[in-house]
C-alpha cells in the first residue's frame, strides 16, 4: 500500500488538473491526475504535499491554505494507493510543469469530461458533491 498525498487547486469554481504523459503503467498514461506523490516515512500527508508540490510543479503551498476533502482506497492491477486529498485555496497560482504534459483549468461542471486515473476518479466525485 502506497500512501500518496493529493492536493486539489482551486480557484473560485474552478480547479486546475494535470494530465500525465508516458507511465510506465500503460492504465495511467496520458490520465489526468491531482498532482502530489508519495508520503515519505516520519512525513505528514500535509507535509508531503508541500514537498511535492516544490519539486513537481516549484510551487510554493502551506498548511494554512490546505483542508482535507476525503481519504480513498484504489487498488491498482500493479499497486494500491491510499490517497490523502487536501483542496489548495487560491487567488492565483504560479506553477511550472516539470512532470506534468499539461495542465488545464475547468469548472467542477466540466470535471467528468476528462479521461481521469481511477483512483483520482473519487476526489471528483466528492469535488462536485461540496460544490
Amino acid at each position: 500500500m502506497i500512501q500518496v498525498s493529493a492536493g486539489i487547486i482551486m480557484s473560485g469554481d474552478e480547479v486546475l488538473c494535470f494530465q500525465k504523459g508516458e507511465s510506465k503503467y500503460s492504465y495511467l498514461t496520458n490520465k489526468y491526475e491531482f498532482p502530489g506523490g508519495k508520503i515519505e516515512q516520519g512525513e505528514s500527508p500535509e507535509d508531503a504535499l508541500i514537498r511535492e508540490f516544490k519539486e513537481e510543479l516549484c510551487a510554493n503551498i502551506y498548511k494554512s491554505n490546505l483542508s482535507s476533502l476525503c481519504n480513498s482506497i484504489y487498488d491498482y492491477p500493479d499497486f494500491s494507493v491510499h490517497l490523502y486529498s487536501f483542496i489548495v485555496k487560491t487567488n492565483s497560482f504560479d506553477f511550472r510543469l516539470t512532470e506534468h504534459k499539461n495542465a488545464i483549468w475547468v469548472s467542477v461542471g466540466e470535471l467528468d469530461s476528462l479521461d481521469w486515473a481511477d483512483a483520482d476518479k473519487y476526489i471528483v466525485t466528492k469535488l462536485k458533491e461540496i460544490q
